[in-house]
């Protein structure tokens, strides 16, 4: 792990498809002022892990069941970030609320890929294909990602970055969710981790 870099934390529950969107990044050179220092999931079976150890980085499992609840899994977290000198943390398909004393602890040190343009189809129960079922029952012609500062508002951190992607005639949720990683989510993530990794080494060395 390169010393002029920042430590990132890539937090996860599923697949994995913007992991491996991030570890692509960092292998082409794109992503060069941060490096993923540690996968950690809260799904045992997340394909994500298998991504992460193809890659050679290191994993941690932790669920709030075997931690004995929320707060002892905020905590646990913490002590694993910590033990790895994690600076940045990007949420990946993360399907756990994180509270707002974990927000507050880490400000504009997490971020998060949201699939629409916040604000539309944003907030608490906008998560996965129900962003995209609610896109289309709206009609929308156009739609997106975000990628934005997490904070105590489920998607109401500051805005980094956005990507608009049209709606097509005929599309299901399963085809609008695969058009919006493919052109919006899987560049504006490594994007916006770059941006706030090259900041944070700014400010590590004005």
């Amino acid at each position: 792990m390169a010393e002029n870099k920042v430590r990132i934390a890539v937090l996860v529950s599923g697949g994995g498809t913007n992991l491996q969107a991030i570890i692509d990044s960092q292998q082409n050179g794109a992503l060069h002022s941060g490096e993923v220092a540690l996968v950690v999931s809260n799904n045992p079976g997340a394909f994500a892990l298998t991504r992460a150890q193809r890659a050679n980085i290191p994993t941690v499992t932790l669920t709030r069941r075997e931690c004995g609840g929320a707060r002892e899994f905020e905590a646990r977290l913490t002590e694993v970030l910590e033990e790895y000198g994690v600076e940045l943390i990007v949420l990946a398909g993360f399907m756990t609320i994180l509270s707002p004393a974990f927000t507050a602890r880490y400000d504009r040190r997490i971020i998060n890929v949201h699939p629409s343009l916040i604000p539309s189809f944003c907030g608490e129960g906008f998560y996965g294909l129900k962003v995209h079922e609610a896109a289309l029952r709206k009609g929308v012609k156009v739609t997106g990602a975000t990628v934005h500062f997490v904070n105590e508002i489920p998607d109401g951190g500051e805005i980094l970055l956005q990507k608009a992607v049209p709606v097509e005639p005929g599309d299901t949720p399963e085809t609008l969710q695969r058009r919006v990683m493919e052109q919006a989510e899987w560049q504006l993530l490594p994007a916006a981790a770059e941006m706030v990794c090259a900041q944070i080494l700014s400010e590590r060395n004005p």
